[in-house]
Order: structure tokens, then C-alpha cells, then sequence
């Protein structure tokens, strides 16, 4: 159990800073890229999801950083702003997700399963951080480090569809 929540958190203050920081500049590069290509990628289906999807990822981990910031909240607090950012990130990626796969585009399925673990690789650490820190473990903001690194991956590989692949 946390001994003295407001310490423990402290020490995560940089992480998290730079972790929203990034979180953000890169929302801002996926904005960009679809604007740069916003014809291509509403004809093609599935991009416009796609490109939804990477924008969650990214507000995802802002949005977990900067509830992380909030000075001098109990941990059962923290624990429940992570949970409802997390189910609110998933289920906002499953609904495009559903409807990229009743599309039919023509496109392999190991596109469509590709996405899906990404977001669950995304999503599931910061459930289970929300989950340890709701009765006060410590061990829950360790999780957040692996929901930060895999949202980021399927964020930036989404951005990286959106800016090289789809002028191919």
C-alpha cells in the first residue's frame, strides 16, 4: 500500500510531464498528416478510423498524464480518472473498429487484427494501473509505463500510414 500518496506520485511528475508533452505534439503531427492528405484518406476506407484511432492513443496517454498531475489526489481517485479515460480510449477505437470490419473494404483481416491488438496493447496497462491503484498499490503506476510505450507505438505506426503509406 501507498504509504504517502502525494510522495509517491512526485517522483512520477517528469515522467508524466514529458510523457503528455509528447502526447500532444504528436496529436498535433497526426492532424497534420491528415490534413496534408485529407482526400486520399477519405477515399480510401478505413483511414478515417485509422486515423481516429491514432489520435485516442495519444490523447489516451495526455489525458492519463494530466489527471497523473493533479496535485494531492488519493490514489483511489487517480485509479478511477485512468479506468474511465482508459474504457472510454477502447471503446471509442472498438466502434471504429467494428465498422472498418463490416466495410468489407477488400482489405487483408490481418489489417483489422493488427489495429485491434494495438489498441488492446495500448489500453489494457492502463486498465490494470487503474485497477492496482484503486485500493492504493503503488505497483499500478508501473503499469502506466507499458500503456504509455504501446499507446505510442500504435499511435505513431498509424500517423506513419497516414504520412508514407497512403501515397503509395
Amino acid at each position: 500500500m501507498i504509504t504517502n500518496p502525494m510522495l509517491e506520485l512526485s517522483e512520477w511528475q517528469s515522467l508524466f510531464t514529458m510523457q503528455g508533452g509528447a502526447a500532444a505534439t504528436l496529436t498535433g503531427l497526426v492532424f497534420v498528416a491528415v490534413s496534408i492528405n485529407l482526400a486520399r484518406v477519405m477515399e480510401v476506407p478505413g483511414l478515417p478510423g485509422r486515423a481516429g484511432e491514432s489520435i485516442v492513443q495519444f490523447l489516451q496517454v495526455f489525458f492519463v498524464s494530466m489527471v497523473a498531475l493533479i496535485p494531492r489526489q488519493p490514489p483511489s481517485a487517480l485509479a478511477v480518472e485512468i479506468l474511465v479515460i482508459a474504457v472510454i480510449s477502447w471503446a471509442a477505437q472498438f466502434l471504429g473498429q467494428i465498422r472498418y470490419a463490416r466495410s468489407r473494404a477488400g482489405h487483408p483481416v490481418s489489417w483489422l487484427v493488427r489495429r485491434v491488438v494495438m489498441t488492446q496493447l495500448g489500453t489494457v496497462p492502463f486498465v490494470i494501473a487503474a485497477l492496482l491503484l484503486l485500493p492504493g498499490d503503488p505497483r499500478g503506476l508501473y503499469w502506466l509505463v507499458p500503456g504509455f510505450v504501446f499507446s505510442f507505438v500504435a499511435g505513431v505506426t498509424s500517423a506513419w500510414v497516414l504520412l508514407v503509406e497512403i501515397l503509395r
